[in-house]
This record gives C-alpha cells, structure tokens and sequence, in this order.
C-alpha cells in the first residue's frame, strides 16, 4: 500500500525525508525522475499554475490538479487540502481516494475567521477523518501558532500532542524557527515537518535540527517561475537588439 510506504518514510532510514512539491504534472515527473521517493503539493502553488491566490482555488480544481499530478507519476503524492474545503471527514477522505492521494496536509486555521482554530475541535475534525481513512491516509498535521504570531512553544506543543493523539502521522509547525524544531518534535512525540523558506536553513541542515520531513510550500514554484522570468527578459532583450 502506498500510504503504508509513505508513512515508513518518515522514521528512516534515510532522514530527512525530503519531499519536493510540484504543482503540476510536468513539474511532478521531472522531481519523480530524479529519484525522489514521494511529492507533497504545496496548495498555493497549484493556485498559482492555476491563476489563483492561495486559499482561493475552487476544492474541484484542486483536487483535479492532485489527480493529474497522481496519474503522471509512479510514487506517493501528499496533497495540501488546507482546511479541508468545508467537507465532511467522509467527502474528504473520498475525494482524495479518488485523486489518488495517500497523504494530506490538514492546517487548524479557520478559514472563514482567519483565526486559529479551537484545538481540541481540530483534534475532533482529525479524528474524525483517521475514522474514515483508516490507514489507507497520511496526516500531516499542520499548526499554525507560528503562522498567526503566536510565538509560545507551549501552546505548539499542546496543539501537536492532542493532533497525535487523534491519529495523525506527522506534525508541521509552519514557520517555527529552526532552533526549536527537536524540542517540539520531542514534546509532540511524531515526525515534524519543516519547510524550506529562501532566508532559512537548507533540507539537511533543517534536518540535523530536528526534522523529519522537509516540504518547500510554493518556493520550488516560485524558483521556476523566477527562471521562466529570466527567460522571457532574454528573449525580449535579443527581440530589441535585432529591431
């Protein structure tokens, strides 16, 4: 089973887990070509193939896009479903079945306050979706204290400890600062995800600090689209030498 696989991944032996997020099917093979084991898509990168802002793609669209980023290679794919689009814990668990996903990022933001969510109503929500899944579904927990400026370590910890007890497989502390990863992956108890941002520490550094698995959001999107900028100035620039 490919989510038993995926889940494997996270505890070794070769940590840590670094999974690139392509936000098409184009971009999905040619990480899966260099031998990346698994892919976990970044929801506002999809977003933006799509000409959305994060947060703001139709739940259709995104789960088509999964779909075909799914069908185009032959590995594991995790699938950002941000808060889960106001679907049941059964929909949502049907609707990534059917993309073919065997994995997702579940984040505790309210979506319709813009605030944290309660924790122990997330937790609920997590276990609710662990019921239907069973383990046939990867749960990458996503907290967002960090996210929202809550910088309290306890508080981290406490989210995270009641989302593992609810069934989830990993954690992901969006935005926590480096040198606190191995004291919240310790205080938690489950693999941490960390992410890559263009200023911080690079896959295996973040790793000697404490993660597990390492995920890059939108930044391997924004670099090819920032290369696919620089082409377009080339090409326009040799247009104009050539008048």
């Amino acid at each position: 089973m490919a989510a038993t696989a995926l889940r494997a991944l996270h505890h070794g032996p070769q940590l840590p887990l670094v999974l690139p997020g392509p936000w098409d099917a184009a971009s999905a093979r040619v990480f899966a070509d260099a031998g990346f084991p698994a892919l976990a898509t970044p929801s506002a990168g999809i977003a933006a193939s799509l000409g959305y802002e994060d947060g703001q793609t139709p739940a259709d669209e995104m789960f088509a896009a999964v779909a075909r980023i799914v069908r185009s290679v032959d590995i594991p794919v995790s699938a950002d479903v941000e808060a889960g689009y106001g679907l049941s814990a059964k929909e949502l668990v049907g609707r990534l079945a059917e993309a073919g996903a065997v994995g997702c990022n579940l984040e505790d933001t309210d979506h319709a306050t813009g605030a944290l969510r309660d924790p122990q109503e997330q937790a609920d929500w997590l276990a609710r979706v662990r019921a239907e899944a069973g383990d046939a579904l990867v749960i990458n927990a996503r907290i967002d204290t960090y996210l929202h400026g809550v910088q309290d370590t306890q508080e981290t910890v406490r989210r995270g400890r009641l989302y593992a007890a609810a069934g989830a497989d990993c954690v992901y502390p969006i935005l926590a600062p480096p040198p606190l990863l191995a004291d919240l992956a310790a205080g938690i108890g489950l693999p941490l995800n960390a992410v890559v941002t263009p200023d911080g520490p690079a896959p295996r550094e973040l790793g000697a600090l404490g993660a597990a698995r390492i995920t890059f959001g939108p930044g391997l999107q924004h670099q090819a689209m920032a290369a696919l900028t620089g082409m377009a100035e080339r090409l326009r620039e040799e247009l104009a030498a050539g008048g």
